[in-house]
This record gives structure tokens, sequence and C-alpha cells, in this order.
């Protein structure tokens, strides 16, 4: 998810391929994709994406997806018009059994800077990568290898990241996902872990005393609080740059009720996103809904519709990412 400055709020709608606009009054429309599997530019619903995952939109509207079924980075401009910014589709040619790589691996969470710069969430890859304006590629943070090491650039590990977001101060952070940890690399490209154990669990508290289950997606505020969709405890949780983690909302059982803080539900919360106002956008996925957390915590539905939906595990169809095979996002 994302949000730009006159309060509209972007969706990855993942399972339909589609990426959706809702207006401040709560209209939805849709921005681009016609809803086919595919990977054409063009206008609109000329346009096809391939399960869209994340979402920002910088200070001149034009809207940047990782087009994780592709391996791409798409471009919208705000016309609508889709462009692909960086990345190759995968290809094997069966004449010589030779196989193009992709330069992304079901790239997850991205975020663009004031200068036009797209951060990546690599998942596949387990690294950070960063596109500039031209579409040109480079690694950012991660040495590719699966781990959990702390350290400069490279020489840090991630497993399977999948949720990125800037602060004002150009820190990066990223949830961890199967490392069930949120890090944060700073300018200068020092990886370190801003909060979780790496053990599964919800606890609350300060920096490693803290634990999550597969964080997902995160959003920083304009102070500085990182807010993070902790998907499988069906929580929100909230970091502040001291490294101290609340549970902003969500009672941890799975369901679709509103409410202040603990007492509001949600199923499988996976994006999210802050506006300026401090009012947060979550992407309710096993709920089929979008849903607002005002600053009080005030839990209301902005989009969407929970009818229909089994809270199953075993029987609902919902597109949540729970981790990488050979590459390829997990989804249950």
């Amino acid at each position: 998810m994302a949000v730009d400055a006159a309060g509209n709020v972007y969706v990855a709608d993942y399972g339909n391929n589609l990426i959706r606009k809702i207006s401040p009054a709560g209209v939805v429309s849709t921005l681009a994709g016609n809803g086919s599997i595919g990977a054409v530019n063009g206008a609109g619903t000329i346009a096809t994406f391939n399960g869209p995952s994340g979402l920002t939109v910088d200070a001149a509207g034009n809207v940047y997806v990782a087009d994780s079924g592709n391996d791409l980075i798409r471009k919208i401009a705000p016309n609508g018009t889709v462009s692909t910014l960086a990345g190759t589709v995968a290809k094997v040619d069966t004449s010589n059994n030779v196989t193009t790589e992709p330069s992304f691996e079901s790239p997850g969470g991205v975020a663009v800077d004031a200068s036009g710069n797209v951060y990546v969430a690599d998942a596949g890859d387990n690294q950070v990568k960063l596109v500039s304006p031209a579409g040109t590629i480079s690694t950012f943070a991660g040495s590719g290898i699966a781990g959990a090491d702390d350290g400069k650039d490279t020489s840090a590990t991630f497993n399977n990241p999948t949720g990125v977001a800037l602060d004002a101060s150009g820190n990066v952070y990223v949830a961890d996902f199967l490392n069930n940890t949120i890090r944060k690399i700073t300018a200068g490209r020092v990886v370190s872990t801003l909060a979780g154990s790496g053990s599964i669990g919800s606890a609350d508290g300060t920096g490693t005393a803290a634990s999550f289950y597969f964080p997902n997606s995160l959003a920083v505020d304009i102070s500085g609080n990182v807010y993070v969709t902790d998907g499988i405890n069906n929580l929100i949780r909230k970091i502040t740059p001291d490294g101290v983690v609340t549970t902003f909302a969500g009672s941890g059982v799975r369901g679709s009720t509103n409410g202040t803080g603990t007492v509001a539900s949600f199923n499988d919360p996976s994006g999210i996103a802050v506006d300026a106002s401090g009012n947060v956008y979550v992407a309710d996925a096993g709920n089929n809904m979008i849903r607002k957390i005002s600053p009080p915590g005030v839990v209301t539905t902005l989009a969407g519709s929970a009818s229909g939906v089994s809270v199953s595990h075993n029987n609902k169809r919902i597109y949540y990412r729970t981790g990488v095979s050979k590459g390829k996002l997990l989804l249950h």
C-alpha cells in the first residue's frame, strides 16, 4: 500500500493483478491493470501485472510497483500509463537450454526517496536493491546468502526481506520476514537489528526483547515511528525510533472487528502505509478489506467487505507472502 500527499490510497491487489486507488472519500477505482496475468506496458487497463506486491508513490504522483510474479519494478505515471522501470523477466531458450536470469527474485516491498531512487526488498535474492531514476540496479545491502548478520552493506545478511520503508533522515527499514526481525540500514549502509529476537512470538519490549511472527510490511511516520504488519500474529505493531515495540492495534485473534487498539481484529494483515496526519492504512489480506487506524488507534473499515471469506487457513484463498522457495514467494 501507499498514500499520496492528497490522501489517495493505492493498493496492490495481488490476487486480481490490479493496482487500485481509493480516494479520500472512499471511492475505489482501478488505476492500472485489466486482471489478466502478464507484463504488458500501456495506459490504464491495457497494462497487465503478475502478482503485484509492494507499492510506493513519489512527490510527483508516480506510483512504483514491485511486480512480484514478473520480477520487475513497474512505474505508473499520474495519468495511469504503465512502464517498466527496471528488471527483466526470466526466459528459457529451449534450443540450447540457456536460462536468462531475472534481475530480481520475487521483489516485495518498495520505497522511493526524494531523488527518485527506488529501494527494493528483493525477497528471493535476500538483498535490498537500489534502482536509480534511470533504471540502473545495484545492491544496497545484503550478501545474497540467507542469514541474520548485521554489518556494512554486502557483509550483512537477510532472510526473505519483504518490506522496506524510508525515514526523513535516509534510514532504510526492512521487514526481514523469515528472521522475524526489523532491520535498519543507515544512509552509510550499516545494517543493524532494530527490533525482534529472531524467535517467533508477539512480545512487546525494547529491541531484541520484542518478538514478531513473519513481519510482512512496514511504514514510517514523520516522527520516525515504524509501523509493522505482524501477519501471522494478526497485529499491527509500532516501533519508536529508540526501538520500543508496542502493539498498536489488534487482539491477535483472527477477525474483522472495528474498535480501538486491542479491541479490533485483523485477518493476515499484509501491506501498510501512513499519511502525514499519522493515519495508518492496512491491507487486511484475509478479510479482503482496507482498514484505517487513526493516531489514537481507532480502527475502521475504509473499503472492502469480509463477506464470504473463510477464516480457516486450510480453506481460505488469500494472497499473502509467507516465504520463498527457490526464489518464489510462497502463499497460503
